[in-house]
């Protein structure tokens, strides 16, 4: 068990913050993922917990959907971190914590500006690399390094590829996928449409963008992120949200707003926007949301093993993802995409400014 963190609480001090906080910045298919390593022995311990899930029980409210982050210092400092002026409503980031046990290389706390989720493809590609780049994991100049690492829904694999001493991608093994409901009636203001659910490691609902008279396309923007927000609020407490092991896993994480495209030989192409937390975009084709339509297109036959699936996302990045043999859990899905840095941050509090942690709009 982690020791009791004996710091100055930062939501009444903040001479906490009197030696600031490190980060590392990366983005997945255009996706920020902002890294803050708290096994460094930076002054930042973790929360409590044995594991990575009892960690974000720490951190979490009561039990149930719905859950608000507790306040304390590590939610205060990740305000800080999501909010302007240093962030922004679409950051995303996550808190390096140990494994669960010595099987794994890392844990990860995935944080947005609403909370914190139980999983983050994009986030995963980008720990990845980072784990490699920093020398966290060593990797060859040619080839590929296996970074594991538990996140709160499970133990997923990072495979990080090499070549000539730089990484060029990195392939992600989710937790296995499963679809849990089909076409199930959403009335939105757009009209009632079908919604698929499928868990894999977070609940995404999925419906194609043109159901509701959308197209996947920067102009719709608005109106898609309306209808993902009307849809994830007419979902919760449905029953195939629930996880049967975990209330804290349950409840739809995003809504997977999707168009078909043409010219993919190898398998399916498709566009997505996925709205998650309170109306948030995500600018990468969404790691996690990709095995979920992962799931849904082998449970419709649509696609097999050996086949690819190219999911563009709304600002025109890719991932290739594949699923492999079922096994007795779910699909097991692998998404491939790439990451780099942004920057190297330092960011302090200066106790004397009246905006605190920050805003958002």
């Amino acid at each position: 068990m982690t020791p009791p963190d004996t710091r100055p609480d930062p939501v009444t001090d903040p001479a906490a913050y009197a030696h600031g906080v490190r980060t590392t910045d990366y983005h997945t298919a255009g996706e920020p993922f902002r890294i803050v390593d708290l096994t460094d022995g930076g002054g930042w311990p973790p929360p409590p917990g044995d594991t990575v899930a009892e960690r974000r029980a720490t951190l979490l409210g009561p039990a149930g959907e719905g859950t608000a982050p507790r306040p304390g210092r590590h939610d205060t400092l990740r305000q800080l971190l999501v909010r302007e002026p240093r962030g922004h409503s679409g950051m995303y980031g996550g808190f390096v914590v140990p494994p669960d046990d010595d099987g794994a290389h890392l844990g990860v706390l995935f944080w947005h500006k609403d909370g914190y989720s139980t999983a983050c493809g994009h986030g995963t590609i980008a720990l990845g690399a980072w784990a490699v780049d920093t020398g966290r994991v060593r990797a060859p100049e040619d080839g590929a390094a296996q970074v594991r690492i538990d996140v709160p829904s499970g133990r997923v694999i990072a495979t990080v590829h090499r070549a000539g001493g730089r990484t060029t991608a990195v392939t992600f093994r989710n937790v296995p996928a499963r679809v849990t409901a089909r076409k199930v009636p959403v009335t939105t203001s757009f009209g009632t449409v079908e919604a698929d659910l499928a868990h894999a490691g977070a609940c995404y609902a999925s419906v194609p963008a043109g159901a509701l008279g959308l197209a996947v396309d920067r102009a719709d923007l608005p109106a898609l992120t309306r209808a993902g927000q009307e849809i994830r609020a007419a979902l919760a407490g449905h029953p195939a949200t629930r996880h049967p092991g975990d209330p804290l896993l349950s409840g739809v994480y995003g809504v997977i707003l999707h168009d078909e495209l043409p010219g993919h030989p190898r398998g399916p192409h498709q566009r997505n926007v996925t709205v998650f937390a309170d109306g948030q975009i995500d600018r990468s084709p969404c790691g996690s949301g990709t095995s979920a339509r992962l799931a849904l297109l082998a449970d419709d036959g649509r696609i097999g093993t050996g086949e690819t699936l190219l999911h563009t996302s709304l600002v025109g990045t890719e991932f290739t993802a594949r699923v492999l043999p079922a096994g007795p859990a779910g699909y097991v899905t692998e998404v491939t995409g790439s990451a780099h840095r942004t920057g190297e941050h330092h960011f302090v509090l200066d106790p004397h400014d009246t905006l605190g942690t920050g805003f958002t709009l």
